[in-house]
């Protein structure tokens, strides 16, 4: 009897093979954009595993997503899916070279293992002088959205004006905020860069909530 019931609890468990990891990814990505400001299809969000697989080629690249943000159409973000596990050089030039076509900025490059070394200093020096911005993220950092998890508190990206307001409230400089590192999880997710400020509320029994300031930093 334990054994038929292992079984039937084996058998209704999600399988575990690459596509249904890329739904999983793709899904934490359309969060993560939406959460960052850009026009989201809900759609795309709730997009179940039954209709992604019906609609996936099998082609990653086929996974390319380009939107803007709700507030500024000029202000674009593609996302790339590289199709080798281990990302190279070739590949890398060919995003930037569409990126400069369509005059975008900012990239998001999910990739299955890793990069070169000869890859991540193509994307240092290729961004230092084109001005372009591209972030990598691993497939296994994004199987699950870390904002949804019970221990991490709100956090809410303050604009330029909101954060002059923060420090002229408090009458502070910004070097006297608490600070967040550019890598911190958290600060990957919402695509935060150095200067920016990022408000956390957590619960509070007494107070009903409570809230601190971050400063990002390098």
């Amino acid at each position: 009897r334990e054994g038929r019931r292992r079984a039937r609890v084996l058998w209704a468990m999600p399988t575990e093979g690459a596509e249904y990891r890329l739904f999983r990814v793709r899904k934490t990505i359309f969060q993560m954009l939406r959460d960052r400001g850009y026009m989201i299809d809900t759609a795309d969000i709730e997009m179940s595993e039954e209709d992604f697989a019906t609609s996936f080629s099998g082609e990653r690249e086929a996974l390319t997503i380009l939107v803007q943000k709700r507030d500024d159409p000029t202000d674009q973000i593609f996302v790339f899916w590289p199709s080798d596990p281990k990302v190279g050089v070739k590949p890398i030039k060919r995003y930037m070279e569409r990126m400069n076509e369509v005059e975008v900025k900012r990239a998001i490059l999910v990739v299955q293992q890793n990069l070169t070394a000869f890859a991540k200093q193509a994307i240092v020096e290729i961004c230092a002088t084109e001005g372009l911005l591209l972030e990598q993220f691993q497939e296994a950092e994004l199987l699950v959205n870390i904002t949804e998890h019970v221990l991490v508190p709100l956090h809410v990206v303050l604009s330029k004006e909101e954060k002059q307001t923060l420090l002229k409230k408090y009458r502070l400089k910004e070097n006297q905020l608490p600070r967040m590192q550019v890598t911190d999880p958290v600060a990957r997710y919402y695509g935060l860069q150095r200067g920016q400020v990022v408000k956390i509320v957590r619960p509070s029994e007494t107070a009903g909530k409570y809230v601190t300031y971050r400063l990002v930093f390098q």
